[in-house]
Protein backbone atom coordinates (compact mmCIF):
# COMPACT_ATOMS: atom_id res chain seq x y z
CA UNK A 1 0.00 0.00 0.00
CA UNK A 2 1.45 3.44 -0.82
CA UNK A 3 2.57 5.63 1.67
CA UNK A 4 0.85 8.91 1.72
CA UNK A 5 3.36 12.22 2.89
CA UNK A 6 1.78 14.14 6.33
CA UNK A 7 0.37 17.77 4.64
CA UNK A 8 2.87 19.29 7.79
CA UNK A 9 6.11 18.58 6.16
CA UNK A 10 4.58 19.73 2.60
CA UNK A 11 3.90 23.23 3.68
CA UNK A 12 7.79 23.39 5.61
CA UNK A 13 9.16 22.87 1.86
CA UNK A 14 7.42 25.38 0.49
CA UNK A 15 8.14 27.91 2.61
CA UNK A 16 12.21 27.44 2.55
CA UNK A 17 11.72 27.58 -1.30
CA UNK A 18 9.76 30.83 -1.13
CA UNK A 19 12.81 32.14 0.95
CA UNK A 20 15.31 31.49 -1.39
CA UNK A 21 13.37 33.05 -4.46
CA UNK A 22 12.96 35.90 -2.44
CA UNK A 23 16.71 35.76 -1.07
CA UNK A 24 17.50 35.61 -5.15
CA UNK A 25 16.07 38.21 -5.98
CA UNK A 26 17.27 40.75 -3.54
CA UNK A 27 19.85 43.28 -5.09
CA UNK A 28 23.24 43.02 -2.57
CA UNK A 29 24.34 46.06 -0.70
CA UNK A 30 28.07 46.58 -1.73
CA UNK A 31 27.18 46.28 -5.42
CA UNK A 32 28.46 49.19 -7.56
CA UNK A 33 25.45 50.72 -9.33
CA UNK A 34 26.24 50.89 -13.18
CA UNK A 35 25.81 53.91 -14.82
CA UNK A 36 22.94 55.11 -16.91
CA UNK A 37 24.00 55.63 -20.99
CA UNK A 38 25.43 58.91 -21.68
CA UNK A 39 23.62 61.14 -24.62
CA UNK A 40 25.15 60.85 -28.02
CA UNK A 41 26.58 64.63 -27.68
CA UNK A 42 28.13 64.34 -24.67
CA UNK A 43 32.13 64.68 -24.75
CA UNK A 44 32.58 64.53 -20.62
CA UNK A 45 33.85 61.45 -20.73
CA UNK A 46 35.10 60.86 -24.37
CA UNK A 47 38.92 60.10 -23.01
CA UNK A 48 37.48 57.09 -20.69
CA UNK A 49 35.44 55.65 -23.63
CA UNK A 50 38.36 55.68 -26.04
CA UNK A 51 40.96 53.42 -24.89
CA UNK A 52 44.42 52.60 -26.16
CA UNK A 53 43.23 50.01 -28.10
CA UNK A 54 39.99 51.43 -29.81
CA UNK A 55 42.57 54.36 -31.28
CA UNK A 56 44.97 51.66 -32.59
CA UNK A 57 41.92 49.70 -34.36
CA UNK A 58 40.56 53.22 -35.89
CA UNK A 59 44.04 54.22 -37.70
CA UNK A 60 44.41 50.81 -39.18
CA UNK A 61 40.78 50.93 -40.56
CA UNK A 62 41.62 54.16 -42.14
CA UNK A 63 44.65 53.06 -43.38
CA UNK A 64 43.48 50.18 -44.93
CA UNK A 65 40.54 52.30 -46.78
CA UNK A 66 42.93 54.95 -47.96
CA UNK A 67 45.10 52.94 -49.49
CA UNK A 68 43.64 50.84 -52.50
CA UNK A 69 42.01 54.62 -53.46
CA UNK A 70 45.60 55.93 -52.88
CA UNK A 71 46.61 53.05 -55.46
CA UNK A 72 44.06 53.89 -58.10
CA UNK A 73 44.59 57.20 -58.33
CA UNK A 74 48.13 56.93 -58.79
CA UNK A 75 47.70 54.20 -61.64
CA UNK A 76 45.72 56.47 -63.53
CA UNK A 77 48.05 59.14 -63.41
CA UNK A 78 50.77 56.81 -64.66
CA UNK A 79 48.33 54.78 -67.53
CA UNK A 80 47.44 58.98 -68.58
CA UNK A 81 51.50 60.07 -68.24
CA UNK A 82 52.45 57.34 -70.52
CA UNK A 83 49.55 56.78 -72.86
CA UNK A 84 49.79 60.97 -73.58
CA UNK A 85 53.45 60.70 -74.51
CA UNK A 86 54.88 61.87 -70.79
CA UNK A 87 52.80 64.65 -70.79
CA UNK A 88 50.66 65.37 -67.55
CA UNK A 89 48.56 67.98 -69.10
CA UNK A 90 45.30 67.66 -71.46
CA UNK A 91 46.31 70.13 -74.22
CA UNK A 92 46.69 67.10 -77.02
CA UNK A 93 43.83 65.22 -75.90
CA UNK A 94 41.76 65.84 -78.81
CA UNK A 95 44.61 65.39 -80.90
CA UNK A 96 44.85 61.74 -80.18
CA UNK A 97 41.46 61.17 -80.58
CA UNK A 98 41.45 62.41 -84.02
CA UNK A 99 44.08 60.22 -84.72
CA UNK A 100 42.92 57.07 -83.23
CA UNK A 101 39.66 57.81 -85.86
CA UNK A 102 41.91 58.76 -88.91
CA UNK A 103 43.25 55.34 -87.92
CA UNK A 104 40.04 53.35 -87.81
CA UNK A 105 38.53 54.93 -90.83
CA UNK A 106 41.74 53.78 -92.64
CA UNK A 107 41.15 50.15 -91.42
CA UNK A 108 37.33 50.05 -92.88
CA UNK A 109 38.66 51.63 -96.02
CA UNK A 110 41.02 48.87 -96.44
CA UNK A 111 38.26 46.61 -95.66
CA UNK A 112 36.16 47.98 -98.16
CA UNK A 113 38.54 47.96 -100.44
CA UNK A 114 39.26 44.42 -100.64
CA UNK A 115 35.65 43.52 -100.68
CA UNK A 116 35.69 45.86 -104.16
CA UNK A 117 38.52 44.40 -105.74
CA UNK A 118 36.67 40.66 -105.10
CA UNK A 119 33.92 41.92 -106.74
CA UNK A 120 35.98 43.15 -109.79
CA UNK A 121 37.76 39.58 -110.20
CA UNK A 122 34.54 38.45 -110.48
CA UNK A 123 33.63 40.74 -112.91
CA UNK A 124 36.51 39.70 -114.50
CA UNK A 125 35.63 35.82 -114.56
CA UNK A 126 32.23 36.54 -115.68
CA UNK A 127 33.26 38.80 -118.96
CA UNK A 128 33.25 35.79 -121.22
CA UNK A 129 29.61 34.61 -119.79
CA UNK A 130 28.47 37.85 -120.93
CA UNK A 131 29.69 38.07 -124.42
CA UNK A 132 26.94 37.76 -127.27
CA UNK A 133 27.15 33.81 -128.65
CA UNK A 134 28.00 33.37 -132.44
CA UNK A 135 24.79 33.48 -134.35
CA UNK A 136 23.83 33.05 -137.55
CA UNK A 137 21.27 35.71 -137.96
CA UNK A 138 22.92 38.94 -137.06
CA UNK A 139 19.64 40.93 -136.78
CA UNK A 140 18.20 38.31 -134.38
CA UNK A 141 16.21 39.40 -131.27
CA UNK A 142 18.50 37.17 -129.24
CA UNK A 143 21.68 39.58 -130.68
CA UNK A 144 20.27 42.97 -129.46
CA UNK A 145 19.15 41.22 -125.74
CA UNK A 146 22.85 39.61 -125.54
CA UNK A 147 24.60 43.28 -126.70
CA UNK A 148 22.06 45.16 -124.18
CA UNK A 149 23.53 42.79 -121.23
CA UNK A 150 27.05 43.17 -122.34
CA UNK A 151 26.83 46.99 -122.84
CA UNK A 152 24.77 47.05 -119.11
CA UNK A 153 27.76 44.43 -117.87
CA UNK A 154 30.62 47.29 -118.97
CA UNK A 155 28.52 49.97 -117.26
CA UNK A 156 28.81 48.46 -114.21
CA UNK A 157 32.15 47.28 -114.37
CA UNK A 158 33.00 51.06 -114.99
CA UNK A 159 30.73 52.39 -111.80
CA UNK A 160 32.27 49.62 -109.80
CA UNK A 161 36.10 50.95 -111.14
CA UNK A 162 35.09 54.52 -110.07
CA UNK A 163 34.50 53.11 -106.52
CA UNK A 164 37.67 51.31 -106.29
CA UNK A 165 39.46 54.83 -107.21
CA UNK A 166 37.70 57.16 -105.10
CA UNK A 167 38.32 54.75 -102.18
CA UNK A 168 42.13 55.41 -102.89
CA UNK A 169 41.72 58.77 -102.77
CA UNK A 170 40.00 58.62 -99.56
CA UNK A 171 42.47 57.10 -98.15
CA UNK A 172 45.49 59.30 -99.78
CA UNK A 173 43.18 62.14 -98.42
CA UNK A 174 43.56 60.51 -95.09
CA UNK A 175 47.47 59.92 -95.53
CA UNK A 176 48.23 63.03 -96.64
CA UNK A 177 48.79 64.66 -93.37
CA UNK A 178 51.28 62.06 -92.23
CA UNK A 179 53.14 62.68 -95.37
CA UNK A 180 56.97 64.72 -95.80
CA UNK A 181 56.63 66.84 -98.54
CA UNK A 182 53.96 67.61 -101.63
CA UNK A 183 50.95 66.12 -100.49
CA UNK A 184 49.83 66.34 -104.10
CA UNK A 185 51.82 63.33 -105.40
CA UNK A 186 49.81 61.44 -103.94
CA UNK A 187 47.18 61.36 -106.92
CA UNK A 188 45.07 58.28 -107.94
CA UNK A 189 45.52 57.25 -111.48
CA UNK A 190 44.12 54.48 -113.06
CA UNK A 191 48.10 53.19 -113.55
CA UNK A 192 48.36 52.95 -109.72
CA UNK A 193 44.77 52.33 -108.19
CA UNK A 194 45.38 48.99 -107.34
CA UNK A 195 49.16 49.48 -106.34
CA UNK A 196 50.42 47.74 -103.51
CA UNK A 197 46.95 46.16 -103.04
CA UNK A 198 46.94 42.40 -102.15
CA UNK A 199 45.35 40.18 -99.72
CA UNK A 200 43.16 36.83 -99.97
CA UNK A 201 40.83 36.79 -103.18
CA UNK A 202 42.79 39.40 -104.53
CA UNK A 203 43.67 38.92 -107.94
CA UNK A 204 44.67 42.58 -109.49
CA UNK A 205 47.58 43.79 -111.80
CA UNK A 206 48.82 47.09 -112.81
CA UNK A 207 48.61 48.11 -116.54
CA UNK A 208 51.02 46.96 -118.65
CA UNK A 209 51.87 47.40 -122.29
CA UNK A 210 51.45 44.65 -124.27
CA UNK A 211 54.13 43.94 -127.02
CA UNK A 212 52.85 44.07 -130.80
CA UNK A 213 51.51 41.32 -132.02
CA UNK A 214 53.20 39.96 -135.53
CA UNK A 215 50.24 39.34 -137.87
CA UNK A 216 49.86 38.99 -141.51
CA UNK A 217 47.20 39.54 -144.34
CA UNK A 218 45.58 36.43 -145.64
CA UNK A 219 44.85 38.02 -149.08
CA UNK A 220 44.25 35.11 -151.25
CA UNK A 221 44.85 35.18 -154.67
CA UNK A 222 42.70 34.53 -157.27
CA UNK A 223 42.57 31.05 -158.12
CA UNK A 224 44.88 29.80 -156.07
CA UNK A 225 44.45 26.66 -153.65
CA UNK A 226 45.98 24.73 -150.85
CA UNK A 227 44.57 21.54 -150.26
CA UNK A 228 44.34 20.74 -146.38
CA UNK A 229 44.97 17.03 -145.77
CA UNK A 230 45.20 16.24 -141.74
CA UNK A 231 45.28 12.31 -140.63
CA UNK A 232 47.00 12.76 -136.94
CA UNK A 233 44.62 11.31 -134.21
CA UNK A 234 41.06 12.80 -133.49
CA UNK A 235 39.44 15.70 -133.92
CA UNK A 236 41.63 18.10 -131.43
CA UNK A 237 44.70 17.05 -133.55
CA UNK A 238 43.42 17.88 -137.19
CA UNK A 239 42.06 21.28 -135.62
CA UNK A 240 45.37 22.34 -134.79
CA UNK A 241 46.32 20.87 -138.14
CA UNK A 242 43.79 23.14 -140.10
CA UNK A 243 45.14 26.27 -137.95
CA UNK A 244 48.75 25.52 -139.01
CA UNK A 245 46.94 25.25 -142.88
CA UNK A 246 45.87 28.38 -142.46
CA UNK A 247 48.76 30.15 -141.54
CA UNK A 248 50.46 28.42 -144.35
CA UNK A 249 47.79 29.40 -146.89
CA UNK A 250 48.15 33.19 -145.85
CA UNK A 251 51.96 32.85 -146.15
CA UNK A 252 51.59 31.54 -149.82
CA UNK A 253 48.35 34.01 -150.58
CA UNK A 254 46.45 30.90 -151.19
CA UNK A 255 42.71 30.34 -150.06
CA UNK A 256 42.22 26.83 -148.30
CA UNK A 257 40.58 24.40 -149.29
CA UNK A 258 38.61 22.15 -146.81
CA UNK A 259 38.77 17.86 -147.32
CA UNK A 260 35.29 15.88 -148.13
CA UNK A 261 33.47 14.49 -145.51
CA UNK A 262 33.95 11.20 -147.64
CA UNK A 263 37.86 11.43 -146.43
CA UNK A 264 38.29 13.81 -143.51
CA UNK A 265 35.69 15.31 -140.68
CA UNK A 266 32.47 17.08 -141.63
CA UNK A 267 34.21 20.16 -140.52
CA UNK A 268 31.16 22.38 -141.79
CA UNK A 269 29.58 21.27 -138.93
CA UNK A 270 32.31 21.36 -136.35
CA UNK A 271 33.43 25.15 -137.05
CA UNK A 272 31.39 27.90 -138.02
CA UNK A 273 33.13 28.30 -141.69
CA UNK A 274 30.73 31.88 -142.49
CA UNK A 275 32.33 33.66 -139.22
CA UNK A 276 35.94 32.94 -140.75
CA UNK A 277 35.40 34.30 -144.11
CA UNK A 278 33.82 37.52 -142.19
CA UNK A 279 36.42 38.10 -139.82
CA UNK A 280 38.87 38.51 -142.30
CA UNK A 281 36.17 40.17 -144.78
CA UNK A 282 36.31 38.10 -147.74
CA UNK A 283 36.77 34.36 -148.85
CA UNK A 284 39.22 32.45 -147.40
CA UNK A 285 38.23 28.90 -146.36
CA UNK A 286 36.33 27.15 -148.76
CA UNK A 287 34.10 23.95 -149.10
CA UNK A 288 35.44 21.12 -151.31
CA UNK A 289 31.10 20.82 -152.41
CA UNK A 290 32.65 24.91 -153.55
CA UNK A 291 36.07 23.56 -155.03
CA UNK A 292 34.96 20.81 -156.88
CA UNK A 293 32.15 23.13 -158.65
CA UNK A 294 34.36 25.56 -159.20
CA UNK A 295 37.06 23.49 -160.87
CA UNK A 296 34.29 20.95 -162.12
CA UNK A 297 36.20 18.52 -164.21
CA UNK A 298 39.56 19.69 -163.63
CA UNK A 299 40.01 18.45 -159.77
CA UNK A 300 43.66 18.09 -159.61
CA UNK A 301 47.13 18.72 -156.86
CA UNK A 302 49.24 20.37 -159.39
CA UNK A 303 51.98 19.76 -156.84
CA UNK A 304 52.53 17.52 -153.62
CA UNK A 305 55.14 19.06 -151.57
CA UNK A 306 55.21 17.17 -148.39
CA UNK A 307 56.50 19.11 -144.67
CA UNK A 308 57.14 16.00 -143.36
CA UNK A 309 59.13 13.57 -144.99
CA UNK A 310 58.55 10.57 -143.07
CA UNK A 311 55.90 9.04 -144.17
CA UNK A 312 55.79 11.83 -146.71
CA UNK A 313 53.04 13.74 -145.89
CA UNK A 314 51.73 10.80 -143.49
CA UNK A 315 49.74 9.62 -146.59
CA UNK A 316 49.51 5.36 -146.41
CA UNK A 317 48.06 3.37 -149.30
CA UNK A 318 44.70 3.87 -147.97
CA UNK A 319 44.63 7.42 -148.12
CA UNK A 320 45.64 7.91 -151.03
CA UNK A 321 43.48 6.01 -152.52
CA UNK A 322 40.46 8.07 -150.79
CA UNK A 323 41.74 10.93 -152.67
CA UNK A 324 41.56 9.55 -155.63
CA UNK A 325 38.11 8.10 -155.13
CA UNK A 326 37.24 11.71 -154.72
CA UNK A 327 37.87 12.74 -158.54
CA UNK A 328 41.62 14.08 -157.46
CA UNK A 329 44.44 13.43 -159.60
CA UNK A 330 47.98 14.10 -158.99
CA UNK A 331 51.55 13.55 -159.64
CA UNK A 332 54.65 12.13 -157.66
CA UNK A 333 54.62 13.05 -153.60
CA UNK A 334 57.99 14.41 -152.93
CA UNK A 335 59.29 15.83 -149.89
CA UNK A 336 60.42 19.41 -149.46
CA UNK A 337 63.44 18.48 -147.07
CA UNK A 338 64.45 14.70 -148.06
CA UNK A 339 67.24 14.94 -145.43
CA UNK A 340 64.76 15.11 -142.52
CA UNK A 341 63.57 11.35 -143.18
CA UNK A 342 66.47 10.40 -140.98
CA UNK A 343 65.74 13.03 -137.96
CA UNK A 344 63.87 11.48 -134.74
CA UNK A 345 63.09 15.39 -133.65
CA UNK A 346 61.65 17.46 -136.47
CA UNK A 347 63.67 20.77 -136.79
CA UNK A 348 62.28 24.41 -136.21
CA UNK A 349 61.63 25.72 -139.06
CA UNK A 350 60.91 29.95 -139.94
CA UNK A 351 59.46 31.81 -142.61
CA UNK A 352 62.59 32.18 -144.57
CA UNK A 353 62.73 28.22 -144.77
CA UNK A 354 59.20 28.08 -146.13
CA UNK A 355 58.95 30.61 -148.15
CA UNK A 356 61.69 28.72 -151.30
CA UNK A 357 60.13 25.37 -150.37
CA UNK A 358 56.66 25.90 -150.74
CA UNK A 359 56.09 29.03 -153.45
CA UNK A 360 54.34 28.06 -156.22
CA UNK A 361 52.40 29.45 -159.43
CA UNK A 362 50.50 26.11 -159.49
CA UNK A 363 46.63 26.55 -159.14
CA UNK A 364 46.36 23.98 -156.52
CA UNK A 365 48.98 22.73 -154.16
CA UNK A 366 49.37 20.21 -151.19
CA UNK A 367 51.49 19.60 -148.42
CA UNK A 368 50.33 16.71 -146.19
CA UNK A 369 49.29 16.79 -142.61
CA UNK A 370 51.46 19.72 -140.38
CA UNK A 371 50.04 18.61 -137.25
CA UNK A 372 53.67 17.94 -135.75
CA UNK A 373 55.17 20.87 -137.61
CA UNK A 374 57.20 23.10 -135.79
CA UNK A 375 56.96 26.46 -137.43
CA UNK A 376 57.06 29.76 -135.79
CA UNK A 377 55.79 28.77 -132.53
CA UNK A 378 55.96 32.09 -130.25
CA UNK A 379 54.38 33.44 -133.84
CA UNK A 380 51.73 30.99 -133.71
CA UNK A 381 50.83 30.71 -130.02
CA UNK A 382 50.76 34.71 -129.45
CA UNK A 383 47.59 36.14 -128.41
CA UNK A 384 44.91 36.36 -131.11
CA UNK A 385 47.24 33.88 -133.49
CA UNK A 386 49.28 35.29 -136.95
CA UNK A 387 46.50 36.03 -138.72
CA UNK A 388 45.45 39.47 -138.73
CA UNK A 389 41.38 39.79 -138.49
CA UNK A 390 38.94 41.54 -136.95
CA UNK A 391 37.07 39.32 -134.65
CA UNK A 392 37.78 38.38 -131.23
CA UNK A 393 38.07 34.94 -132.00
CA UNK A 394 38.98 33.26 -134.92
CA UNK A 395 37.78 29.73 -134.99
CA UNK A 396 34.80 29.01 -132.99
CA UNK A 397 32.06 26.12 -132.93
CA UNK A 398 29.00 25.77 -135.09
CA UNK A 399 26.21 27.36 -133.43
CA UNK A 400 24.48 23.83 -133.37
CA UNK A 401 27.46 22.93 -131.22
CA UNK A 402 27.67 25.67 -128.83
CA UNK A 403 24.02 25.20 -128.33
CA UNK A 404 24.49 21.60 -127.71
CA UNK A 405 27.30 22.54 -125.08
CA UNK A 406 25.00 24.78 -123.46
CA UNK A 407 22.17 22.47 -122.67
CA UNK A 408 24.43 19.77 -121.45
CA UNK A 409 25.83 22.21 -118.72
CA UNK A 410 22.22 23.50 -117.67
CA UNK A 411 21.26 20.31 -117.80
CA UNK A 412 23.27 18.22 -116.17
CA UNK A 413 25.76 19.96 -114.22
CA UNK A 414 23.77 23.64 -113.13
CA UNK A 415 24.27 26.89 -112.55
CA UNK A 416 28.05 25.74 -110.92
CA UNK A 417 29.52 25.43 -114.10
CA UNK A 418 30.01 27.56 -117.36
CA UNK A 419 31.95 24.87 -119.49
CA UNK A 420 32.93 21.38 -119.87
CA UNK A 421 35.88 19.86 -122.39
CA UNK A 422 34.72 16.68 -123.99
CA UNK A 423 36.25 14.70 -126.29
CA UNK A 424 34.22 13.78 -129.46
CA UNK A 425 34.74 10.00 -128.25
CA UNK A 426 34.16 10.55 -124.59
CA UNK A 427 30.88 12.50 -126.04
CA UNK A 428 29.84 10.11 -127.73
CA UNK A 429 30.25 7.45 -125.73
CA UNK A 430 28.12 9.68 -122.67
CA UNK A 431 25.16 9.67 -125.13
CA UNK A 432 25.25 6.32 -126.07
CA UNK A 433 25.64 5.29 -122.78
CA UNK A 434 22.24 7.29 -121.66
CA UNK A 435 20.56 6.45 -124.09
CA UNK A 436 21.07 2.57 -123.65
CA UNK A 437 20.35 3.18 -119.71
CA UNK A 438 16.70 5.11 -121.14
CA UNK A 439 16.17 2.13 -123.22
CA UNK A 440 16.24 -0.18 -120.72
CA UNK A 441 14.29 2.04 -118.28
CA UNK A 442 11.44 1.87 -120.94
Amino acid sequence: MARIPSSSASDDELEEEDEEDEHRNLVPQNETKRPLPNSALEIGHLPARIGGRGFFSLKCCLLFLLLPAFLSLLIVVLLLFFYRGGSIGGANFPLDRMRESELRALYLLRDQQLGLLKLWNRTRSVALDVAAPPSSAPNSTSVRTDLAKAAAFDEFRSALFEQIKLNKKIQNALLSSHNVGNSSSSGTSDDNVFFGMSGPGVDVCRKVDRPASRTIEWEPKKDRYLFAICLSGQMSNHLICLEKHMFFAALLDRALVLPSPRFDYQYDQVLDIDHINECFGRKVVIKFDEFSETLKNKMKIDRFICYMASPPCYLDEEHIKRLKDLGLSFGKIEAAWPEDAKLKMQKKRIVGDIMPKFTSNDEVIAIGDVFYADVEEDWMKQPGGPLAHKCKTLIQPSRLIYLTAQRFVQTFLGSNFIALHFRRHGFLKFWKITGNQQVKEK
